[in-house]
C-alpha cells in the first residue's frame, strides 16, 4: 500500500435499501467526491448487487490506477465465500463473492462484513478512535450487526448480534426494527437494549460499547433509559461509517480472511 499521504480507495457500502459508494481519503478519512447512492435491487441476488457495484463504480471512473475498492456486504465473508444470509438474498450463502465481484468489475476488490467496515471507521476516525481494550461496535437497524476490536485490532465476522437473549434472538427485541414493529417507547425499548448489552458484556467484559445503525442518530432520545455495567457512546460516523470503513479495509484486515 501507497504511504502518499493523499492516497486514495472507494468504499462501497451495500444495505438492504441502498448501494452507496465514494472515494475516501485514506489518511483522513474525508469523501474526495460526493457519496454516490443507488437503490438495492429486489431480489437482492449476488449478480444484481455485482451489476449495481459496477454502476457505483462507473460512476466514479474508478479503475486499479486510481486505487483499491473495498466493499462492505450483509454477509459472513471468509476467503471470499459468504457464508449468511440474514438481511439478503438467501443465493449468497455459499457464493463466491470474490470470483463475481473480481469477474464484474475486472478489479480483485477487498470484501467484508458491513459491520466491520463501519467499526474499522469509527474506531479511526469516530467514537472509537481514543479507545482502549475490547471495544464492541452495535449497529441498531434493520437488525442488530457487531463489530469487535481489541486494543484497535478488528476480530472479524462476529454474529453477536444473534445471542439468545430471554429465548430469543436479541434481533426480535432489541433492534431499532423490532421497536417500530412494536412501537414500543424508547425507554421500553432501551430496557431490551440494556438487556442485551448487558448479556454481551457479562460474556466479553467488554471496556466499551458503542451504538451505531439508525440508532446513532436518535441516541439522545433512549441514552438516558440505557443501564449497562460498561460506557456506551454514539456512533460518530452516521451513514458514511459503511463506505469509509470499506475503503479503510483496503489497507489490510486480519489473516487477509477477505481476500
Amino acid at each position: 500500500m501507497t504511504n502518499d499521504k493523499d492516497a486514495c480507495a472507494l468504499g462501497i457500502d451495500v444495505g438492504g435499501t441502498g448501494v452507496k459508494g465514494a472515494p475516501v481519503n485514506l489518511r483522513t478519512g474525508m469523501l474526495t467526491h460526493e457519496r454516490f447512492r443507488l437503490l438495492t435491487p429486489q431480489p437482492a441476488t449476488p449478480d444484481a448487487i455485482a451489476e449495481t457495484v459496477l454502476e457505483v463504480i462507473r460512476h466514479f471512473g474508478w479503475n486499479e490506477h486510481r486505487g483499491a475498492i473495498g466493499i462492505g456486504l450483509p454477509t459472513v465473508i471468509k476467503h471470499g465465500i459468504a457464508h449468511t444470509a440474514s438481511h439478503i438474498d438467501p443465493s449468497w450463502i455459499g457464493c463466491d463473492v470474490a470470483t463475481l465481484f473480481k469477474h464484474c468489475i475486472g478489479m480483485t476488490p477487498i470484501l467484508l462484513n458491513d459491520a466491520d467496515a463501519a467499526g474499522l471507521a469509527e474506531m479511526r476516525f469516530g467514537a472509537g478512535c481514543n479507545l482502549t481494550g475490547l471495544v464492541v461496535l452495535v449497529t441498531l437497524g434493520t437488525g442488530i450487526g457487531t463489530a469487535l476490536f481489541y486494543e484497535g485490532q478488528l476480530i472479524p465476522n462476529t454474529e453477536l448480534g444473534h445471542l439468545i437473549v430471554r429465548n430469543k434472538d436479541a434481533e426480535r427485541r432489541a433492534s431499532l426494527a423490532a421497536r417500530e414493529r412494536h412501537n414500543w417507547s424508547w425507554k421500553k425499548w432501551a430496557g431490551h437494549v440494556s438487556e442485551y448489552l448487558t448479556e454481551l458484556h457479562r460474556l466479553l467484559w467488554c471496556d466499551a460499547f458503542i451504538l451505531g445503525g439508525g440508532a446513532s442518530n436518535k441516541f439522545e432520545k433512549f441514552a438516558a433509559y440505557l443501564t449497562c455495567p460498561a460506557p456506551v457512546l454514539p456512533a460518530q460516523m452516521a451513514n458514511l461509517a459503511g463506505i469509509v470503513g470499506a475503503a479503510l479495509a483496503t489497507q489490510g484486515l486480519p489473516n487477509k480472511a477477505s481476500s
